[in-house]
């Protein structure tokens, strides 16, 4: 068992995050070029990202703000500059004045945004500009991965020339169903700190989703339609008010950070809180919970690094993949049992679309918990789709390949399609 392995990749890709992660990675480089120019003021700020970037970074709330837009988000992140080393909670220092000093800086035209013309799904550049002075920060791959730094042209950090950079992808061949599986049961509970974490932090942000009125309120109202008596407090619906509700608060900008998974606040949430709601539900104890969740993170994490950072394909549907799996765990599932919830979920969720970080995503969110459970119920009466049936193919690690080869290689045309058709609204 690659006990060390597996703790590491957890570390790696569970990440505290305030805010949805494509307009938080676009403040923390234009805070990270402001911090490194010379001179005290910015004349002119260019934001240059990649479609999938941009397609997260137009509609989605800002944190603490109640506005979204990708020039006000790096607007903000050159006023906190100071904060740079917080990364995805770089504007938790968010002041009323800096607000209102950011939306100056966009009115006046200080900040303009591009498609760039890179080839890579998730790619930020940003060049900040002074009365003395000019700097470039690249973002690439990963929402915190900087790989260039230039001052006058003159390179701080440069990751494309040197072996390191091809380090820093991750290789994650050691992982799959039976290893992960092997894992969760077998690894130290002390070991799982960053679980239990994430655990408390985003069932935090879902109890303000359903206390207070935020985006759709889509968990809001399923809670509000299970107290009336109009929907039934069952395993589903519980957990989609639950989960739902954290995605509302997150996608309308709460101040409050969430422990997102693979760089995805809205997986994160998905991965945690279908099964913290069973949980609950069941009555099991906080050991089986953390396994659970473990299970379901891991999972997430083992799909989404074939299936793509950004993808045409929704994110929803693999953390779904995820809490599915947790949840049959939950449901005294074994192996078999796990892998009858992969088959059943992709098997169903898989079509679909990103349309862009949004509140509409508690939807989509709500949606895919749905579907988690009654994968999970089926899995843990033996039942799974068969591999007669479309993209499922007998062994499920077959069938995680084709949905990763349709969201990497079968949707590039539809991601372009779905780009333009936002573009039209306006591009900030």
């Amino acid at each position: 068992m690659e006990t060390k392995k597996f703790l590491d990749v957890l570390n790696k890709e569970l990440k505290v995050a305030l805010g949805c992660t494509e307009p938080i990675a676009i403040a923390y480089g234009a805070a990270l070029a402001m911090k490194y120019v010379k001179g005290e003021e910015a004349l002119d700020i260019k934001v240059n990202a990649s479609g999938n970037v941009i397609k997260n970074a137009m509609a989605v709330s800002i944190p603490g703000t109640s506005s979204s837009g990708i020039n006000l988000a790096a607007a903000l992140g050159a006023l906190l500059n100071s904060d740079a080393g917080q990364q995805l909670e770089v504007l938790s220092g968010l002041k009323k004045q800096d607000i209102e000093d950011a939306k100056s800086m966009v009115s006046e035209g200080l900040v303009t945004v591009n498609v760039a013309s890179s080839k890579k799904k998730l790619y930020i550049e940003i060049i900040v500009t002074t009365e003395i002075s000019q700097s470039r920060v690249v973002i690439e791959d990963g929402h915190t991965n900087v790989v260039l730094i230039e001052v006058d042209g003159n390179e701080i950090i440069n990751k494309r020339s040197r072996e390191e950079l091809v380090e820093a992808t991750p290789s994650y061949d050691f992982m799959n169903l039976n290893t992960i599986w092997e894992f969760v049961n077998k690894s130290d509970i002390n070991d799982l700190d960053i679980i239990r974490e994430s655990i408390s932090l985003n069932k935090e942000i879902a109890m303000e989703g359903l206390e207070y009125n935020h985006g759709l309120g889509v968990g809001k109202n399923i809670a509000m339609y299970i107290e009336k008596g109009l929907l039934g407090d069952d395993l589903a619906n519980r957990a989609m008010a639950l989960t739902a509700a954290g995605s509302d608060a997150r996608m309308d900008g709460a101040t409050k950070s969430v422990m997102s998974n693979s760089g995805s606040g809205n997986q994160g949430i998905l991965a945690a809180l279908p099964v913290v709601a069973i949980g609950e539900k069941i009555g099991i104890t906080e050991n089986q919970l953390i396994r659970g969740v473990l299970l379901s993170h891991l999972i997430t994490i083992y799909i989404k690094s074939k299936f793509g950072v950004l993808s045409a394909l929704c994110g929803a549907t693999i953390a779904g993949t995820g809490a599915s799996c947790g949840i049959a765990y939950l449901l005294d599932g074994n192996l078999e049992a796990v892998k009858y919830a992969v088959q059943n979920m992709l098997g169903n969720v898989t079509g679909m679309v990103c349309d862009g970080a949004k509140a509409g995503c508690a939807l989509k969110v709500s949606t895919c918990t749905n579907a988690a459970v009654q994968a999970a119920i089926l899995a843990v009466e033996g039942l799974s789709v068969h591999s007669t049936e479309g993209i499922v193919e007998a062994d499920p690690e077959k069938t995680i390949d084709n949905v990763c080869s349709l969201a990497n290689d079968g949707t590039v045309e539809v991601d372009k399609i779905i780009l333009n058709i936002m573009l039209k609204k306006g591009l900030c």
